[in-house]
């Protein structure tokens, strides 16, 4: 087919240069080029000298197919025959180079690594910038003998642009990488800001003496942790100590709250997706274990997790690999997993409702954080830390102090709801507070009454610990008269994330409307 040289050149240039996303830029140039070069598909290599390999960047096929691979992954690690070869292109200056019978000309490892290529013909467009070699343009025809000089001649007249544009487009998807990499990893600095700020363990010379005394010892190994224990007992800040005690403080600590995920987009979020991989996938999105790296993932309430989930959470943790969706490339992860539930996995495990398997990985050093009514000693160190933390976040000007009495009745009270519990009720008294003494509301007495006043003429019947939440939930939303979120709400009664809280009102559930029914009867 007959073509006006500077049309061709024009057309090529305008469309290689029409997007910075490789991929479109390339499918854009595929479709024109086809009409007037025979080919089935067109990739993308970047030559890495200095590291000795070829990077595979991008693949377009007649049929629409798009390959690409995003982490650099080489597809060719380049020997001495290969490094001699592109020496004599650079020296000779070859723009292109054809290939109809590619077993007679490429180098034997590369047919070996890739044995489909002896059926077909090749034409690659050698990418140089000033005078360097960058990268190849590689069109390729099934069957031999496709590829003439006149193709060769034509696809040298654009040689520049093409090389251009590919450049711009590789640095633009490593820029992006780098933006994704700082706005997904936000969360790190927050946590390593937290640390610095207020780093010390209140109780750690006391009731936590021996928890803290486990966290040396295994910080500075790799071996999972399992932090057991009640709900507020402080399992994230004990999660936080091992991580900034350990070899791997500087890189990222990544949270994962196992039970607000929903099952949908649980692999998307501990292992990221690639765009396009599914309706919604807009970008390309990082996972959880990809964020965390060479860091720590801590995986909270991992009792939550269903048991689909937990058949996905065993291969990451047995063979340290996995993919995120869309993509055929398999990631390595080094993370170091710190596992936490406030649930008997032992008992799940008998149930049948926690993978065996998933239990002894996780096992390995399990450490049982004390309830706040097993060291009251840190109850008055405690209390005094969020009297000051607190009112400095609310700005109270004249700050009340805890007097013997009031100190007494913190310390008979068994807090069923931990130091979390300790937090809130502070924070209330810090509101209800007049003048310098700090008063607390009335809190039971312990040991006597039940944890919850509306159920202290109750007789008490044993039930499953999900029963427990739920009943648990729907007495607080009935307290908020349904409200979730917001001041007063049950999420922050609960010390819960409002969409942590929803989820687990739609795990057990728990309609709002029928608690503000209930609310309304029992009122009237």
């Amino acid at each position: 087919m007959e073509i006006d040289r500077n049309t061709f050149f024009r057309e090529v240039t305008l469309r290689v240069s029409s997007s910075l996303v490789i991929e479109e830029a390339l499918r854009a140039t595929f479709d024109y080029v086809s009409r007037y070069i025979p080919s089935d598909t067109i990739g993308l290599h970047r030559v890495d000298t200095e590291q000795r390999r070829i990077i595979a960047v991008a693949e377009v096929a007649r049929e629409g197919f798009v390959g690409t691979v995003q982490d650099e992954q080489p597809i060719v690690s380049m020997d001495d025959e290969m490094i001699r070869m592109i020496e004599q292109l650079r020296a000779h200056k070859t723009v292109t180079s054809i290939y109809n019978r590619p077993q007679e000309k490429l180098p034997r490892f590369v047919l070996q690594c890739f044995p489909e290529l002896q059926s077909r013909s090749l034409l690659n467009l050698h990418l140089l910038i000033n005078d360097e070699p960058i990268g190849g343009l590689i069109l390729s025809k099934e069957g031999h003998d496709h590829y003439k000089q006149e193709h060769a001649s034509l696809l040298e007249e654009v040689k520049d642009p093409i090389a251009l544009a590919m450049s711009h487009a590789w640095r633009y998807r490593e820029l992006s990488r780098l933006r994704d990499a700082l706005a997904e990893d936000k969360d790190t600095l927050t946590v390593e800001l937290q640390q610095r700020m207020g780093g010390e363990i209140i109780g750690g010379e006391f009731g936590l003496s021996s928890v803290m005394e486990m966290v040396q010892r295994v910080a500075t190994l790799s071996s999972p942790v399992l932090l057991l224990g009640e709900t507020g007992t402080g399992k994230e800040v004990i999660a936080n100590a091992i991580h900034a005690a350990s070899p791997r403080k500087d890189a990222p600590m990544v949270r994962v709250q196992c039970g607000a995920i929903p099952e949908t987009l649980l692999d998307s979020e501990l292992f990221g997706h690639e765009k396009g991989a599914f309706t919604g996938a807009t970008e390309r999105k990082r996972g959880r274990f990809e964020r965390a790296r060479n860091g720590t993932i801590f995986l909270d309430e991992i009792g939550e997790l269903s048991p689909e989930a937990q058949v996905k959470l065993l291969r990451v943790l047995q063979e340290r690999q996995y993919e995120r969706i869309g993509s055929s490339t398999t990631l390595k992860t080094e993370a170091r997993v710190i596992a936490a539930t406030h649930r008997d996995l032992a008992a799940m495990v008998r149930e049948g409702s926690f993978r065996e398997d998933l239990w002894y990985r996780l096992n390995v050093f399990p450490i049982h954080i004390p309830p706040l009514r097993m060291r009251r000693d840190d109850i008055p160190a405690l209390a005094t830390y969020f009297v000051d933390r607190k009112a400095r976040e609310m700005n109270v000007t004249v700050i009340p102090r805890m007097d013997a009495q009031t100190v007494e009745a913190l310390q008979s009270y068994d807090w069923p709801g931990n130091v979390r519990e300790l937090e809130n009720v502070i924070e209330r008294a810090l509101i209800l507070s007049r003048g310098g003494k700090l008063e607390i509301p009335s809190l039971g007495t312990a040991g006597n009454e039940t944890h919850h006043p509306m159920q202290a003429h109750e007789t008490f019947q044993p039930q499953t610990l999900d029963a427990a939440i739920a009943d648990h939930i729907c007495k607080t939303l009935s307290v908020t008269g349904g409200r979730v979120a917001g001041r007063g709400g049950a999420a922050e009664l609960l010390h819960m994330h409002p969409s942590t809280l929803r989820f687990r009102m739609k795990k057990y559930g728990i309609e709002v409307k029928r608690q503000v029914a209930n609310t309304a009867t029992s009122s009237l």
